[in-house]
């Protein structure tokens, strides 16, 4: 199974590498499901116009790609092409996963400004960083200041082009700093007005916080969530929604606390069974229990 991190660093990226109260965020407008194609990574990249249309037919309205390059578009097909595939199925791209090691790393913002291109073409509202790689994560308060400093200068980039950008966590931002951690730095040290912040609910229970405190602490920061569930006997495990261990009920229901306006399904690690097949099977919970 593929892993994030490597797929990052090994896959030659060229610039870098939901029942619940009726004040649901959503019931003014459509109902919208999506999913992170990351979920997919083991068939995507074969087939692309074949999963996309495995995507629509479930039910999915929205997706959030990965796996970008300015060299290669999504896996060999153009950006203009993927964006054709997607409307052929009903689906749009609101949130693009783009590899920002480069930028950390070196402060170039040409890849940013590729991705800028990229996400307009397709009709998007986010540009996310997805991931930090191991020997750039912050290893003092400072650092984590200093990424925080990065990232609302990539943001007032993405602005500039009508986009937003967001920062979506794994677990090890919840590493201690005296008495903070990473994740409350980044919170308390970005624009507000520039960057939101996409909550992987499953690696912030991973880590042994609460998003519901968070929620309280930082209302309105979290724009999009990555939905995901966990394993009851083996938290390295995910889940097919409904049947893990996250009490997704009590999080939607404050979603309107959160701020979050869409969010995402992910399966992510360890996880085997058919992935369209789990999929859908999440996808059919969300839409019966959650939304």
């Amino acid at each position: 199974m593929i892993k994030r991190r490597d797929f990052l660093i090994n896959s030659g990226l060229a610039l870098g590498a939901l029942a619940i109260a009726p004040s649901f965020a959503f019931t003014s407008r459509k109902k919208a499901i999506g999913i992170q194609l990351w979920t997919l990574r083991e068939t995507l990249p074969k087939d692309v116009k074949g999963v996309l249309a495995q995507v629509g037919k479930v039910g999915f309205n929205e997706v959030e790609t990965f796996g970008y390059s300015p060299s290669n578009g999504f896996f060999g097909t153009s950006v203009k092409d993927f964006k054709s595939m997607l409307c052929d199925n009903g689906l749009k791209a609101t949130s693009n996963h783009f590899d920002f090691n480069g930028y950390i790393e070196n402060g170039s913002t040409e890849a940013i400004k590729s991705y800028v291109e990229t996400a307009n073409i397709l009709g998007s509202e986010y540009v996310t960083v997805p991931y930090i790689v191991q020997n750039l994560r912050g290893k003092s308060i400072d650092d984590y200041k200093k990424l925080a400093s990065k990232i609302n200068q990539a943001a007032e980039i993405c602005k500039a082009s009508g986009l937003k950008l967001a920062y979506h966590n794994h677990d090890f931002e919840f590493e201690k700093f005296e008495s903070t951690t990473g994740y409350e730095i980044l919170l308390n040290n970005t624009d507000k007005n520039l960057v939101d912040f996409e909550m992987d609910l499953y690696w912030v229970v991973r880590s042994g916080n609460n998003p519901l405190q968070l929620f309280k602490e930082h209302p309105g920061r979290f724009k999009m969530w990555h939905v995901k569930d966990m394993d009851k006997i083996n938290p390295n495990f995910n889940a097919e929604i409904g049947t893990g261990s996250i009490d997704f009920k009590a999080i939607f229901a404050e979603a309107e606390l959160s701020g979050m306006k869409r969010f995402f399904l992910e399966h992510e690690s360890n996880y085997k069974p058919n992935p369209i097949e789990s999929a859908a099977v999440s996808y059919n919970y969300i839409k019966n229990n959650l939304i």
